[in-house]
């Protein structure tokens, strides 16, 4: 599939913001459905729909293994060794939670460190946080720079012989920066640490190879993947997921239950208690073929370029401000202008049909170090074009115009 057309396989581009086009900067946020996603559910809601994983009649065993589709797809996409290493859940924030807690559970203890990043997402830091009040567990800030980076050097820095767990992003939702996550695993692991990736960001964006990586966990959020909201994987590394304790009880996540003792399901049956989201799951395998069919490389060097011009646009618009200049960066662009509140940019871009995100994007942490409230934030996607990026110029021009800068 070409990237010069892609547009054409969203509906919603299709449709009038305002009287104007729609220009979509925020798929950092939540990326656009192809229509191939979206047919899906409804295909499967209105001709295939079942419980799965319960019952025998055809419609049961035709959508179970439609399911169970998607998880091989999963596996193969991220080059996991085991299907069974893929466990759906609600979201990412749901399969980081899982693993704080677990690891709470079975493996951390009293006085142990955690060590994070000031570029966490709140996703990624407050199930931890949880676990400091409930478990007197310690956490630790690796720091970042002036570009908005992390580096290996500080996260090294910063551990301890304390140091259980690292967990961090692979890509910056604010400042874009691609952390070393390879080099990361590898010095963790030569220390006995687990390795827990936020993988939000890295997924849509980034050639994943978990064999490769090497982290213990990634989590990642399937609506930033052109998929359907309410979905996200956990790949765990099979040893970690049979060790540790189910996160949730209920149907579908034991082998055998009497009023003496409860026995587990096998793999990934023990961590997806109760009725999964089933019509996201099977239409996430369309979203997983629509990046296929336009090829991971081609969509890094797509977003890459745009980035480039994006960044180069803006630095010479005075008055803006951009945040962070790492040294491998992703496909977000946030900037302050002078003397604007990012939510009064939001708001008058707005107006011209740009859409972007304004505010602290869930990285409080972040932002009280950068020393500002809030950020605008342009995020790129496989839809967007350079012409996209002039109009945002545009708008933050008429911005200033309307606040009197120059």
């Amino acid at each position: 599939m070409k990237i010069e057309n892609i547009k054409d396989e969203f509906p919603i581009f299709d449709e009038k913001i305002l009287n104007n086009d729609l220009v979509y900067l925020d798929s950092a946020n939540s990326s656009q459905k192809p229509k191939v996603v979206a047919d899906k559910i409804n295909e499967f809601y209105t001709k295939q729909f079942s419980n799965v994983g319960r019952s025998v009649h055809y419609l049961a065993v035709a959508a179970t293994n439609l399911y169970e589709n998607t998880r091989s797809s999963v596996q193969k996409y991220i080059n996991a060794k085991d299907k069974n290493e893929i466990v759906f859940t609600k979201g990412a924030t749901e399969a980081l939670n899982l693993v704080a807690n677990t690891l709470g559970q079975k493996y951390l203890n009293d006085g142990d460190e955690i060590l994070i990043t000031e570029l966490e997402h709140h996703s990624n830091y407050v199930p931890w946080h949880f676990l400091r009040k409930s478990k007197n567990i310690k956490i630790n800030f690796a720091e970042v720079n002036e570009n908005g980076d992390i580096s290996l050097e500080d996260i090294e820095k910063k551990i301890t012989s304390k140091t259980k767990v690292i967990a961090i992003t692979h890509l910056s939702n604010v400042t874009g920066a691609i952390l070393p996550i390879k080099e990361i695993t590898d010095l963790a692991h030569s220390k006995g640490i687990i390795v827990v990736i936020d993988g939000c960001q890295g997924a849509p964006h980034l050639k994943l190879d978990m064999q490769d990586l090497d982290c213990d966990f990634y989590a990642i959020s399937c609506h930033k993947m052109y998929g359907p909201t309410g979905l996200g994987v956990l790949y765990g590394k099979k040893k970690w997921l049979e060790e540790l304790p189910p996160y949730q009880g209920g149907g579908g996540m034991i082998r055998e239950v009497k009023k003496d003792k409860i026995s587990y399901g096998d793999l990934p049956n023990k961590y997806e208690a109760g009725t999964m989201a089933t019509a996201q799951v099977i239409a996430f395998d369309q979203s997983i073929k629509f990046m296929e069919s336009i090829g991971i490389e081609n969509i890094m060097k797509h977003e890459a370029d745009l980035v480039e011009y994006g960044q180069e646009l803006l630095q010479k618009n005075n008055s803006v401000k951009l945040i962070g200049n790492p040294k491998n960066k992703g496909g977000v662009l946030s900037f302050t202008l002078e003397g604007v509140h990012p939510h009064d940019i939001a708001t008058i871009l707005d107006e011209d049909g740009v859409a972007i995100r304004a505010g602290h994007h869930c990285c409080q942490i972040l932002h009280d170090k950068l020393n500002i409230p809030a950020s605008a934030r342009a995020s790129v996607g496989i839809y967007n074009t350079k012409d996209d990026l002039d109009k945002l110029n545009e708008s933050i021009n008429n911005c200033k115009k309307i606040f009197n800068l120059k």
